[in-house]
């Protein structure tokens, strides 16, 4: 099921705790953006299913990514590219955004979304996997 506009937007504000649904749209299109540069194929194109339009466009047409990145760097990646960010607030726009994704995917596709990523973004989907620390 397709998660509305509304809803998507309001999910992610409440986890990131923003003041308006404009800083949380800032957040899911450039978490979104680098997230569909590690993605491919039918995963992908499921995900995308299971989110709004907007987003769904955005996670399709990534940007380029020269190589995988890791958890670390993905959170610094997402920092370079908002304005005023820190690895600390770019943690907190990741984890607001990824989990919101990770709950319209549900249990079964965010797993095999996660085979796609290099280790440690179960974390930042806020579904760590079992033996894994903070």
């Amino acid at each position: 099921m397709t998660l509305r506009w509304e809803t998507f937007l309001e999910e992610v504000r409440e986890r990131g705790e923003y003041d308006s649904p404009q800083e949380a749209e800032r957040a899911a299109r450039v978490v979104l953006a680098l997230l569909g540069a590690h993605l491919v194929g039918e995963v992908r194109a499921e995900l995308a299913a299971r989110l709004p339009e907007t987003m769904a466009l955005i996670l399709l047409n990534p940007l380029q990514a020269a190589e995988p990145l890791n958890a670390e760097r993905f959170v610094r990646a997402t920092a370079a590219w908002v304005e005023g960010a820190t690895d600390a607030t770019a943690l907190w726009d990741v984890g607001a955004v990824l989990s919101t994704v990770a709950d319209a995917a549900g249990d079964d596709l965010t797993r095999r979304v996660l085979l796609q990523l290099p280790p440690g973004y179960d974390l930042l989907f806020g579904r760590p996997t079992a033996g894994t620390r903070p």
